[in-house]
């Protein structure tokens, strides 16, 4: 049996290595990273294909119908709930080479990017234009636009921009069909059905591989100032975040909080130059210029003082300073713990402060560390609990936040997505009908289930079409 186990693997990769011009890697050593992504979640691939091409991506997906073999779109790799890890013996199509800015548009404000291209490598390259792509994970010095793409991933400067969502005009695939496809357009708007192009965005590599993006762009802020500001003990966070949302003027890009837990973990671990054992909130004001980013800070200020945080403020010239040392908080969690329950959810505002409440008493029920930060200005936040993710107490931890969230009007994944991880409770959030209508996407658009099997949607046989919705 073993040897014939051998014998098809050996005839697979053969037809493998003949159906892509890119290079396949079945090194052990080699593929091992690529069963891993930043979440817990573990695989064994068979392989690792580097595409060499569009084409080679409509071989591979139709070499995957012929021989049942999942594949597995990747990035950079820094999905928290495991969306690019493979299922044992499944392809990985490691996209991280398709890197480049292939057109930049100042007039029209868009650019063309390969999906493997770093948030922050964009920034870089656009910054001679004067343009940036808004949407910032904590994971941009390695996330890439097409793993942006599939989690709707948002970030630090979502409060005045929104999500990745908002940003995209045009994705070309190749649907687990095989066949190529375009989404969306360059034009500002457009009534030609309903958007399919929102359809894909948030998908999870569950309906095609993206192999092109369209974003769209803005001007870079002549002054992009981050601010760090102590935050007094009881301060009711929702009532905060409600203040600086309503603030007309105020330039506010990001509204982010750590609480103090946090902020001390990352000043052990990493050279801050902020104030010690308090809560932090930290912001980005935006301005034309020197004079109307001192007027905007003061409003700010005074804003703060009149909700009960009158603390002294420290001002990063550059705010991308102070948000790669915030996009660090989860990595010292993990220095320190090592992999634990990372979470992501979100409620209205008004309900901000009954959730950290619940939070904190998930933490004390189950006798774990917390560590608490997140999206203050949109009421999304992270909840952390050092605990080992695997253990039936993560499950029960996992299980109590998706509760909390979710009775006070919230979601249980605000920018992370579902994947493995969390895909028994999307049924709970969305509600049969709508999970069997994606069931009936996911048919439509990979009839044969090879693309990311196991994420985000309901299993689809190759044999029957899913429940009608």
């Amino acid at each position: 049996m073993a040897h014939r186990r051998s014998t098809v693997r050996t005839g697979r990769l053969q037809s493998l290595r003949a159906t892509v011009r890119g290079p396949v890697t079945t090194e052990a050593d080699r593929i091992a990273p690529f069963g891993r992504d930043a979440s817990h979640v573990t695989g064994r691939p068979l392989a690792v294909v580097a595409p060499h091409d569009t084409r080679d991506v409509v071989g591979l997906v139709r070499w995957a119908r012929r021989t049942g073999t999942p594949l597995v779109p990747r990035g950079g790799g820094t999905s928290l709930d495991g969306e690019s890890v493979p299922p044992d013996g499944g392809v990985v199509i490691d996209m991280s080479g398709w890197s480049r800015l292939l057109e930049v548009q100042p007039e029209g404000l868009w650019a063309r990017v390969q999906p493997g291209m770093v948030n922050r490598d964009l920034a870089r390259a656009l910054r001679p234009h004067g343009l940036f792509f808004p949407p910032n994970p904590g994971s941009w010095t390695a996330s890439t636009i097409g793993g942006n793409v599939g989690t709707n991933a948002s970030g630090m400067r979502s409060f005045r921009y929104g999500p990745t969502r908002a940003w995209i005009r045009e994705v070309d695939a190749v649907l687990g069909t095989g066949r190529p496809i375009h989404l969306g357009s360059r034009v500002a708007k457009r009534s030609a059905g309903p958007d399919l192009l929102q359809l894909f965005v948030g998908s999870e590599g569950t309906l095609g591989v993206a192999t092109e993006i369209t974003v769209r762009l803005a001007p870079v802020p002549a002054v992009r100032l981050g601010v760090v500001v102590p935050v007094p003990a009881r301060t009711r966070l929702g009532s905060l975040a409600r203040s600086l949302s309503r603030l007309p003027g105020s330039g506010l890009s990001a509204v982010e909080y750590l609480d103090e837990a946090s902020a001390n973990v990352l000043a052990e671990r990493r050279a801050v130059r902020w104030p010690k054992d308090s809560s932090l909130l930290l912001l980005e004001v935006e301005a034309d210029g020197p004079g109307e980013a001192r007027r905007r800070l003061a409003r700010v200020r005074r804003a703060l003082a009149g909700a009960g945080v009158p603390g002294s403020f420290t001002v990063f010239d550059d705010a991308d300073e102070l948000w790669t040392l915030r996009g660090e908080s989860g990595d010292v969690l993990l220095e320190r713990f090592g992999q634990h329950v990372r979470e992501d959810v979100a409620v209205p505002l008004p309900e901000v402060d009954a959730l950290v409440v619940e939070l904190r008493r998930i933490a004390r029920t189950e006798r774990v560390p917390f560590f608490l930060f997140g999206h203050l200005g949109e009421g999304s936040l992270h909840p952390n609990y050092a605990v080992d993710p695997s253990t039936s107490a993560a499950a029960r931890i996992r299980a109590a936040v998706f509760r909390a969230s979710r009775s006070r009007g919230g979601t249980i994944s605000a920018e992370h997505g579902i994947g493995r991880v969390k895909r028994a409770f999307l049924a709970e959030e969305l509600g049969e009908s709508a999970v069997a209508l994606l069931a009936a996407v996911k048919h439509a658009c990979d009839p044969d289930g090879i693309l990311n099997p196991g994420k985000l949607y309901p299993p689809v046989s190759a044999r029957g079409r899913p429940p009608s919705p």
